[in-house]
């Protein structure tokens, strides 16, 4: 059971102001900024700016504050204008509005001078930000390219709660479903929020109502059209600096939503004049001309407040555990008190579901088994009384001690150390953390300012946890051998963020289980093995020669990017002093370059041929996972030759290809770790195809064995059609898959890499099947169905709420680790989108055509990467090839977007049909990067074909419902023209003005 108390300085009410005023009289308001690849709402604030992690930096610098206000000409006759504006930052600017009619509804001022115009309104994982206690007082800055995409679920009537009063409390009745998943508190605890793109629209089957509705509902100040990216870089130079949010005089009368009638970022962001000393003070003069249309606040700085006092609860309150409870020797339920120091709801749900009680009860007075202190915002130092407490359990040594975030800085001072404001802090929720025990690397969600002192742990305390990118502490423990107390400084509970250290609240557990079954303390005992262990069991590949198979000739479903993924092997196996021999019979690509690989054969990547060349130069290792499906092919003929001949296949072993190769055993293995594949059958003749269907059910789809580029793949709606693709497919396979039919569902795919000591990261995720459109009820480019190189792809996802996100995420994990996989590779999903319900539709366990997109959309060398795994080389100790001082094990977040869009040459055939399916047709693709997703898939139309101006009905379409219904290589123009048919020209004439 868990009792969760206040924090003992803060049971009384508050002496603090109310931070907001209710909207829609918004004002201004000051506080700490903070930024997050999370995405959040709108309201007046006052705060201080800090910054958050390698996926979301600080955003502000010390530059002198002079600025000049101008607005971009818009494109004519352009539906949807690109963002073009940019913070300016120089001095001498007149202050001034240039060529425009109106002044923003809200302004962002930073303490350094910087101001920036925007809209108001009223944010993947903002509801969970924006309700998480430790955020409280702070202007949230979240870098996604757009946020609303998939709106706010239905609030309960206590997530609704404004009132200071209701702080974190919960709902009355007791069941753990009165938690609602989707919030982390009764209500938004963050001071402001700052975003680039914003649009009231929404698409997901859990939204109740738009964010800015949400904000609104809340009297939070929210400001769109900034350039977060500037923002981001200003405070990763300068550091947390305070800010506030500006909005017009009393009389003015804001529209959360008014700013995208006219289209999308129809109004650019407005530098705006400010003045070099001026912080909270205003004279008159130049630096206060635009101020005076505005109403204005003093700068405040939440650190010098007890922000604890603020977040947590005013009582005790009683959870009760889930079953399977656990109970004590003397039959009642174990029971853990904790500590709310701002307490987010799903550290709640962590206990509860794991069988323990959470007791209201006087801890001084009533049995417990475990205390827990929770996270929470502010200055740790502040907390005094907690602290005292925290002390006297340490000193009384009665039961196990569980410390996260703040609970975790407070475990520390109460043990002898100290603690020390850091510079930026860690925001977000991709920061890599090294455990010192198994030097296994985690990735953790962190939102922390302070950080503990290493240099001051008392005797008997040691580092649990270090940052991987800049050293610092990220958890203590009393050792293996010492009483089980320890606190980490990320949030393992997530919410938002990835799962992979929920683990930390099954050891709590079970050490308080350990300690009331010996009736002491007994050692925590960590997983994850011994790091020395560890180290012996996967030594590096002691390797001086090594074959990387190529692709072979170029055809429809493996060409170009091949080429680029086996440059990036051999340049990684040149950096580590490895003689490569390449085969590769294609001399147009950039691998057979003179001075790439050592030798190079010009030979078929056949078996016959490679064996042969294995045979005359006696490698000591192959790689047969940078060559597309032809190279992975060879490598499964010559699996027992490569152990005969002494050469080791390196990176993920042959097994594991053959597995994700054959239908039915990678099926089976699906079914060994619980994990949903859509219902299907293996068949390896006609009969045995249309017994199966049968049993299914039309329609299905066919999926050839061993194939590439789904070639022999296809929808049949009954067994006419399903004998014609069977015929086909049977002719290049010796096995086929009958499996349930999910077209229409969206297709997402995530990009995964796994070193030798299971260290595990998503480095992409993208939605194959793409957003909701803002005029018309068009949901989907390319619903589950086309072929991946046939389809439109979109990065980041669009339209994944933070549970969609990382449900897919963790099991991406979990598949990559069951199978064996050691490199990357690649998992395909289809999931419902009325639901969350998903199935696996493969894995590629090798590098293809999405690795290759993936690695130029983000950034992050996969296949460079992926060659240096296969040496077992941990990914925890390969430096950023960009930073060259960070980890490489780090999942990178996009503050852009990314389209991809296939090519095909269909009209240069009069017979062939131009119907997209299962099987690839596409010739070539493109990839275009923007800040916003119009401006980026009309940049990806124009490098289609240079006579095509971007979205629109360029292309006469003969029968336009057959088009949309029915996906051909025309099908994008197809929906341009249904927007022309749907959006009244009077509409499109207001967009483009």
């Amino acid at each position: 059971m868990v009792s969760v108390k206040s924090a003992l300085e803060g049971a009384g009410p508050s002496s603090a102001q109310p931070l907001l005023e209710p909207a829609p009289s918004i004002s201004a308001a000051p506080h700490t900024v903070v930024v997050s690849d999370a995405t959040p709402p709108s309201s007046p604030i006052r705060s201080l700016l800090t910054s958050p992690s390698p996926r979301a930096r600080p955003l502000i610098s010390r530059a002198p504050p002079s600025f000049s206000a101008t607005t971009a000409a818009k494109p004519p006759g352009s539906l949807y204008p690109p963002a073009t504006g940019r913070g300016v930052d120089y001095d001498g600017a007149v202050p001034r509005w240039e060529d425009s009619t109106e002044q923003a509804d809200m302004v962002l001022e930073l303490a350094d001078g910087l101001a920036l115009a925007g809209h108001s309104f009223g944010m993947v994982g903002y509801p969970e930000s924006l309700t998480d206690p430790s955020y409280s007082s702070q202007i949230l800055i979240l870098t996604y390219p757009l946020i609303g995409n998939y709106g706010v679920p239905e609030r309960s009537e206590i997530s609704s709660a404004t009132s200071e009063d209701a702080h974190n409390t919960p709902p009355s009745t007791d069941l753990l479903d009165s938690l609602p998943l989707e919030f982390e508190s009764s209500h938004i605890h963050i001071a402001a929020l700052v975003v680039a793109n914003y649009h009231p629209s929404f698409s997901h089957h859990l939204a109740h109502s738009s964010l800015g509705q949400w904000l609104q509902e809340q009297g939070i100040p929210a400001i769109w059209g900034v350039d977060t990216r500037m923002l981001t870089k200003r405070l990763r130079e300068g550091g947390v600096l305070l800010g506030r949010v500006l909005a017009k005089g009393k009389d003015t009368k804001i529209n959360g939503e008014r700013g995208r009638d006219n289209g999308v970022l129809n109004s650019f962001q407005r530098v705006l004049n400010g003045f070099s000393g001026a912080r909270s003070e205003f004279t008159s003069g130049r630096d206060s001309v635009w101020r005076e249309a505005y109403q204005l606040i003093p700068y405040f700085d939440p650190n010098a407040d007890n922000m604890v006092a603020k977040v947590s609860r005013r009582t005790p309150k009683l959870y009760s555990a889930v079953d399977p409870r656990k109970l004590h020797k003397s039959g009642r339920p174990l029971r853990v008190v904790a500590v709310d120091v701002g307490m987010k709801w799903n550290q709640i749900r962590c206990l509860r579901e794991r069988g323990v009680e959470n007791h209201n009860f006087n801890a001084e007075s009533e049995p417990y088994d475990g205390l827990f202190v929770s996270n929470g915002p502010g200055d740790p130092s502040m907390v005094k009384e907690t602290i005292v407490h925290l002390s006297q359990a340490l000193a009384e040594s009665k039961v196990p001690i569980f410390g996260i975030c703040l609970g975790h800085q407070l475990l520390a001072i109460a043990s002898g150390a100290s603690t020390r404001k850091m510079k930026y802090g860690n925001r977000g929720m991709n920061i890599p953390c090294t455990c010192s025990t198994s030097g296994r690397c985690y990735i953790t969600s962190q939102n922390h300012g302070y950080e503990v002192d290493v240099s001051t742990l008392r005797v008997g305390w040691e580092p649990l946890f270090s940052n991987a990118n800049d050293g610092s502490n990220e958890g203590i423990w009393m050792g293996k051998n010492g009483k089980p107390f320890f606190s980490v400084q990320f949030h393992p509970e997530s919410a938002p963020g990835p799962r992979d250290t929920e683990f930390l609240f099954d050891v709590f557990i079970q050490s308080m289980v350990d300690c009331a079954r010996h009736e002491r303390l007994v050692p925590v005992d960590m997983p994850g093995g011994e790091l020395t262990t560890n180290i012996s069991a996967r030594p590096r590949a002691q390797v001086k020669k090594v074959l990387v198979l190529g692709s072979g000739g170029l055809s429809i479903g493996q060409a170009g990017e091949f080429d680029y993924s086996g440059s990036q092997a051999i340049k990684a196996l040149k950096e580590e002093g490895i003689y490569t021999i390449l085969v590769n019979p294609n001399i147009a690509t950039i691998q057979t370059s003179k001075g790439l690989a050592d030798k190079v054969y010009f030979l078929p990547v056949t078996p016959d041929f490679v064996l042969k060349i294995i045979k005359h130069e006696k490698p000591d290792g192959i790689y047969v996972t940078f060559g597309g499906q032809t190279a992975l092919n060879v490598g499964i003929k010559l699996k027992d030759d490569f152990a005969k001949l002494g050469v080791r296949v390196l990176g993920t072993p042959i097994d594991t290809i053959i597995t994700t190769e054959d239908r039915e055993m990678f099926a089976r293995a699906m079914e060994e770790i619980g994990e949903k594949c859509a219902e299907s059958a293996t068949a390896v003749n006609l009969t045995e195809a249309l017994t199966a269907a049968a049993k299914i059910g039309y329609p299905v789809i066919v999926r050839a064995a061993y194939a590439l580029g789904g070639l022999g793949s296809g929808f049949a709606q009954n067994e006419d059609e399903l004998s014609e693709l069977c015929s086909k497919a049977f002719a290049t396979s010796p096995q086929v898959l009958v499996e349930r039919s999910m077209k229409g569902w969206k297709e997402i795919e995530y990009e995964v890499v796994r070193d030798c000591r299971n260290n595990c990261i998503t480095v992409c995720n993208m939605e194959v099947s793409v957003i909701t459109f803002y005029s018309a009820d068009v949901k989907n480019f390319d619903p589950l169905g086309i072929h991946t190189g046939d389809s439109i792809v979109v990065a980041p996802s669009q339209t994944l709420s933070d549970a969609d996100y990382n449900m897919l995420r963790t099991t991406a994990v979990n598949v990559i680790r069951h199978l064996g996989v050691i490199g990357e590779c690649n998992i395909q999903y289809a999931l419902n989108p009325n639901s969350r319900e998903y199935c696996i539709i493969e894995v590629n366990a090798r590098l293809s055509r999405s690795s290759a997109l993936a690695s130029k959309a983000t950034g992050y060398p996969l296949a460079f990467i992926a060659a240096k795994l296969g040496l077992n080389i941990p990914l925890n100790e390969i430096r950023n090839s960009v930073t060259k001082l960070t980890s490489a094990c780090f999942e990178p977040s996009l503050d852009y977007c990314v389209v991809k869009i296939p090519r095909w040459d269909l009209k240069k055939f009069s017979r062939v049909s131009t119907a997209l399916s299962s099987s690839m047709k596409s010739v070539g693709e493109v990839m275009a990067i923007g800040r916003t997703f119009e401006e980026t898939i009309q940049k990806a139309i124009r490098c289609i074909d240079d006579q095509l101006l971007g979205f629109g009905d360029h292309i006469p379409i003969e029968d336009l419902d057959y088009e949309i219904a029915n996906p051909t290589d025309k099908r994008l123009f197809g929906i341009a023209a249904a927007f022309k048919r749907v959006v009244p020209d009077s509409t499109r004439a207001a967009a483009a003005n």
